[in-house]
């Protein structure tokens, strides 16, 4: 019998929604994030991609979300800049109640720690980390098998650490962190450029020098952690992450 699953990725740039079949991807769907959006239109907006895809309720249903959610299973935005509409609301209870009891919720970047601990880049690894350095700077930690969790959701959001390269304000509200220094929004806003991507192509002196400040940071990330856990493998990926140049 072929095991059936369903997963929803609600990130600060697109939305995805897949059915898994055998531990394959059958379908895809993907839209873009609308940041501005309060808790019921995210949630209206994940329905409509699951029922586009054929979900019925009690399917094995994963869902991954920008953001601490803490032990409760409550979802709290970290940066307004991202989500501007979440606020501590009851998101394992509300997906439970719209699609039945068989889920499971995460902040995206510990799922996808997980991920690649067990499939991935860090099969064989005692301690790792993943970081991902797309819209933002998030990650997550594993330490002897065991991802590194706590009570209030914050673990794992290292893009939170402090930087040298830099002193913008960051949409948690400190200076000078990694994620102002790194990330695609913090890139795009140094080179001048609508987005990363943008930033990429142009080649200006200004592009140049907001991407080299980006791998200065995530390089000392990676160093500090590093230190701190004892990290045998590092993997980093999201758009900028595995970005060319």
């Amino acid at each position: 019998m072929m095991i059936e699953g369903f997963a929803v990725d609600l990130g600060g740039t697109k939305t995805a929604a897949a059915r898994i079949v055998a531990g394959r991807i059958e379908n895809r769907l993907q839209v873009p994030t609308d940041g501005k959006a309060g808790f019921v239109s995210q949630l209206d907006g994940m329905a409509d991609l699951l029922d586009r895809l054929g979900f019925h309720t009690g399917k094995r249903l994963g869902v991954a979300v920008a953001g601490r959610v803490d032990r409760a299973g409550r979802w709290q935005a970290v940066n307004s800049d991202t989500l501007s509409g979440i606020g501590g609301e009851p998101l394992l209870e509300r997906i439970r109640e719209r699609f039945g009891e068989n889920v499971g919720v995460r902040n995206d970047a510990a799922a996808a720690t997980l991920a690649e601990a067990k499939l991935g880049a860090g099969i064989g690894a005692v301690h790792f980390a993943y970081l991902t350095v797309s819209t933002g700077v998030g990650g997550g930690v594993v330490l002897d098998g065991h991802l590194l969790k706590s009570g209030n959701g914050l673990a794992g959001h290292v893009g939170f650490m402090s930087s040298p390269y830099g002193d913008a304000l960051c949409g948690s509200g400190r200076r000078g962190t990694v994620e102002s220094t790194a990330s695609g929004r913090a890139i795009a806003l140094a080179a001048g450029t609508r987005n990363a991507k943008e930033a990429f192509k142009t080649g200006t002196v200004a592009s140049a020098s907001a991407i080299d400040r980006s791998a200065a940071s995530i390089a000392r990330l990676c160093a500090d952690l590093t230190a701190i856990f004892g990290l045998d493998r590092i993997a980093v990926g999201g758009s900028v992450g595995l970005a060319d140049g």
